[in-house]
């Protein structure tokens, strides 16, 4: 599993999901932007659910939930402090990732994430179950949130052509470019304008994953980042649409290839691209 990453110990095997499932001190989360299609429809045995749009963003704010929130969302998930959780997904996990950065951002460090997500359990032909577990809930009390892993606004357009600071656009081409607004998936959510930020490299998010839905070596992932100029003595921001894509590209970058600065700008260019008198490429 190690494929020479930095920090392999973050990511599990579905065999080791499969043998480790029901102890008492593991708890697997199912993070999906749309329960209906996934969870609902059958889910690893003993998975509890993660509604993205519900249980990790703020309802009221564009931000993600609070340190309060966060406390609340594991103790009603049964999660203590000694609890090892594993995270998946749909999309290749980019959901998940996202929330493995939220738990990271508070100060979790027990999470993991299942290398291969929903995909390379069905396709392996694996069991998934209707049922939903029920825990006795806890009461976790969350860490203060670690801002060296996250970036806003300000800093962004502050890092604009510094030396040591590169900026990642995650998505496609074609939005990179602003030949289109938002992806197929999501057409309703996207900025005013199309284009990027400028001074930022496009590596997309989804090269870094094989066709079987788990990550590739560290050395195929730098073979992608290192010829863009992307490498570990630089302060890195990765962004997207909303910061999940980015996230993905935060984890692989993080902790895969273990780069020591490297920040989420989770506001990304919904935010981005709808500041007025903001500067953007094309």
């Amino acid at each position: 599993m190690s494929q020479e990453y930095v920090h392999p110990e973050v990511l599990v095997s579905n065999q080791w999901v499969a043998d480790n499932t029901g102890k008492p001190n593991i708890r697997v989360l199912e993070v999906d932007w749309d329960p209906t299609t996934a969870y609902d429809q059958g889910h690893i045995e003993g998975a509890s659910l993660i509604d993205w749009r519900k249980d990790v963003n703020n309802p009221v704010t564009r931000d993600i939930i609070d340190k309060q929130g966060f406390g609340s969302l594991l103790s009603r998930l049964g999660v203590k402090e000694d609890t090892a959780v594993v995270l998946y997904g749909d999309f290749n996990n980019w959901f998940a990732t996202y929330a493995f950065w939220v738990f990271k951002y508070y100060g979790f460090n027990g999470v993991r994430l299942l290398n291969g997500g929903r995909k390379k359990w069905i396709d392996e032909g694996r069991r998934f179950t209707a049922n939903v577990p029920t825990y006795s809930p806890s009461n976790y009390s969350a860490r203060d949130p670690d801002e060296s892993i996250r970036a806003f606004f300000p800093q962004v357009k502050d890092a604009l052509g510094k030396a040591g600071i590169v900026l990642v656009d995650v998505r496609s081409p074609a939005e990179f470019k602003g030949e289109v607004l938002a992806p197929a998936e999501y057409p309703n959510e996207h900025a005013q304008r199309g284009g990027h930020i400028p001074g930022a490299v496009n590596q997309p998010w989804a090269q870094a994953v094989k066709e079987d839905g788990t990550f590739k070596s560290a050395q195929d992932i730098r073979g992608l980042y290192e010829p863009k100029k992307v490498t570990s003595d630089k302060s890195v921001i990765t962004y997207c649409r909303i910061g999940e894509r980015s996230a993905h590209s935060w984890f692989v970058l993080k902790y895969l290839l273990g780069y020591p600065n490297v920040k989420n700008y989770d506001g990304s260019w919904t935010e981005w691209g709808n500041m007025v008198r903001n500067p953007i490429e094309k």
